[in-house]
This record gives C-alpha cells, structure tokens and sequence, in this order.
C-alpha cells in the first residue's frame, strides 16, 4: 500500500473543476477499499485508471510545451478527432476520442523509443485482458498485486523523468508570458503562479519539484529579464522545500 500512495506524487495538486479532483480521489477510495478487502482484481482495475490518469497529465504538458509536434503526431487521425484533440479542456477529454492505447504515441514524443513505450502501454492489454469475462482471477493474492503496482509505479517514474524538458518548458513559457505584473488576472504572485502555471498545467508535487531546480539564468540577457528572476523567486519561495 506504501508503494501505491506514491502515486499522488505524481498526480495534481490542483484540478480545472471540483468533479475531476472528486473522480481522482473516487478511483483511489475504489483502490483502497478494493485492496483491503482483498478484491485484488478490482484493486487493480482502478489502480490503471489512476495510471492512466497520469498519462493523460503528462499528454497534456506535452500539448502545451511541445504543440507543433503534438500536431504532427496527431499525422493519419482522422480530423474530427484532431480538431477535438485539439481543442480539448480538459485532459480527460484525450480520452472521448482515442483508444486508451493510443494516447501513448504522443509519449514518444519525449523522446521514449518504441520498446520504452511498449512497456508503458502492456498495462493497457493487461487490464483489456482482465476487464472481460475469462473464468480466472489473475490478480489474487497480495504478492500478486504488490508486484504489479511496483511495476506500474517503475514505468511512472521513467516517464516521469522524460517530462523534464517539457515541464521546465510550460515553466518557462509562464515565466516569459507573465513578465509583466501589470498583465496578470492576479495581484499576488502567488495567485498568478498558481493560475497559470500550476493549475493550467496541472502540475503534480514531482512536476513543481523538477520546475524548481530550472537554471533561470537562460533569462540573462532577456529584455525582461529581472521581472522574469522576481516571478521565479516566487515560485521558488511559494513551492520551495523548507530547510
């Protein structure tokens, strides 16, 4: 169970609207409740669902960061669903349009290779396998489960350190856009950072943690320069650990 709380590190600290942080904590009671009384296939079930939950997060970094090549990879979809992956507002909505596996060829656009983005995807057969009547419990022992949510939780964190470059990009992309204190839907920094950088980016602990340790001195020499290093030391000061 140790392992598996790990995963909110990993998920958003701030959500667009109130149903999808009630449909986050809802997979997990699910999980929890599953886990504890020993239901270990149902365990699993919703355990995937927060899996994928985080690939969807990441996808939608990505869009943000990376979004002439998130229009690229989207090259042979049908444009009814481009333009709905397009203009999605939610991250949940990637889902309304795609098989769940689907959504993975956008990984690769963190530089993954083929093989790394076979092992992110297996869950998905997995659970495909597992969610249709089959005569067998593949999931029914502890060991069982505790196994699979090691192996989950290891493919998280290797595409959690993909995102280091797309993360430090929304970063900077906030950084350079909010220069200007005059321009900003809030008057506290704080409240500006969380707005448009931490909510719109649905940022997880783990993405702020990696944001922090961004060189702001790619900055130096910028027009805006200083504006740009005060709106840093507000981040930094907001989400920094204390010592």
């Amino acid at each position: 169970m140790d392992e598996a709380l790990r995963i909110y590190d990993y998920l958003p600290i701030s959500y667009a609207d109130k149903s999808e942080e009630a449909y986050i904590r809802f997979l997990w009671d699910a999980f929890e409740t599953n886990y504890n009384a020993e239901k270990y296939e149902f365990a699993n079930l919703a355990f995937h669902l927060l899996y994928m939950s985080f690939v969807c997060f990441s996808v939608w970094q990505i869009r943000a960061a990376r979004r002439a090549d998130f229009d690229k990879a989207m090259v042979g979809f049908q444009s009814d669903v481009e333009n709905k992956l397009a203009s999605a507002e939610t991250p949940f909505k990637f889902f309304e349009n795609l098989k769940e596996a689907t959504i993975f060829r956008f990984i690769k656009l963190v530089g993954c290779s083929n093989e790394q983005v076979g092992e992110f995807s297996k869950f998905v057969k997995q659970r495909n396998r597992i969610a249709h009547p089959s005569g067998t419990v593949f999931f029914n022992s502890k060991e069982n489960i505790n196994d699979q949510i090691e192996q989950v939780m290891t493919e998280i964190d290797h595409i959690q350190q993909h995102m280091t470059p797309v993360l430090h990009d929304c970063l900077s992309n906030f950084l350079e856009a909010n220069a200007d204190p005059e321009e900003w839907e809030y008057s506290v920094p704080k409240d500006q950072i969380d707005a448009a950088l931490i909510h719109a980016h649905y940022f997880s602990q783990k993405d702020i943690d990696v944001c922090l340790a961004f060189d702001i001195s790619a900055f130096d020499g910028h027009a805006d320069a200083a504006p740009i290093r005060e709106l840093f030391d507000a981040f930094q000061e907001a989400y920094g650990s204390e010592e």
